[in-house]
């Protein structure tokens, strides 16, 4: 079974890649939009997760952002809403699955260059303003489950010069009997290949995203965002939010420049 779902991944990444390569030259944002669901649901059957979504409203123009977890969240969250997301240039060197999230939008942002970051935020800002669903993990990497890292604050600045709203959601993976999946962990020094591996021989795992109450940005300060989201998604997750480790304040920075490098998610 192990060896037969390994292979049915190896396939279904390469029908990613076809997809990219051959259809979406010639097809609309929303059709490719489509795919991108399609195929992020499929990847998540082939590794034997099963997803319950949580979102009884569409989602509007906004920032999306939630907990992180696994690079498995990027998938679980484009099964419900294709988004253009903020990711640690890492990711674009992983095999097979970097070449993926570069061709459906990822954004790649490299880890102390600030003129990576200037380029970058601009682009934030005007994907929110045409109506697109930007995500990002305001933790900055994967933490395990059953704890929530402090947020950094500077990427929510693009809600706030793009006049949109933050959008939280809460994740997490659970057994069959409801209990956190720990194969579902991808922290440390473990690599992709290992946490693949690890999903793939696990059973019985459900992703649950939970749409949270939209965050409005008028007259906020990103940090006041950072501090809501994280209490907003703490919640989501059944947290007491006073025995988190408090948010993050990085040094501020003016409304419409660039925010500190070094708060790239993974």
């Amino acid at each position: 079974m192990f060896v037969f779902r390994l292979l049915r991944l190896i396939a279904h990444l390469f029908l990613g890649m076809a997809i990219c390569a051959i259809l979406f030259p010639f097809t609309s944002a929303k059709g490719q939009e489509a795919h991108i669901r399609r195929w992020s649901r499929k990847l998540l059957s082939v590794c034997g997760i099963s997803v319950k979504i949580d979102s009884p409203q569409p989602i509007p123009r906004a920032l999306l952002v939630a907990n992180h977890i696994s690079w498995l969240d990027i998938f679980v969250v484009n099964s419900l809403q294709p988004c253009r997301f903020v990711a640690k240039s890492d990711i674009r060197g992983w095999p097979l699955i970097g070449w993926l999230c570069a061709k459906t939008g990822t954004i790649f942002i490299s880890r102390g260059k600030a003129s990576d970051v200037r380029r970058i935020f601009k682009g934030l800002v005007e994907s929110i303003e045409k109506g697109e669903v930007v995500a990002f993990f305001p933790e900055g990497t994967t933490a395990p489950q059953g704890t929530l890292l402090p947020f950094h604050a500077n990427l929510f600045e693009a809600a706030i010069d793009a006049k949109a709203p933050v959008q939280p959601y809460a994740l997490r993976y659970v057994d069959s009997q409801g209990k956190l999946h720990p194969a579902a962990d991808f922290i440390g020094d473990m690599s992709i290949v290992e946490s693949i591996l690890a999903i793939l021989k696990s059973r019985g795992m459900t992703a649950e995203l939970k749409q949270l109450p939209i965050i409005p940005t008028e007259g906020a300060h990103r940090r006041d965002l950072a501090r809501v989201s994280h209490a907003v998604i703490a919640g989501g997750l059944g947290y007491a939010v006073e025995e988190l480790s408090p948010v993050s304040a990085p040094a501020d920075i003016a409304p419409g420049t660039a925010p500190d490098p070094q708060v790239a998610p993974q």
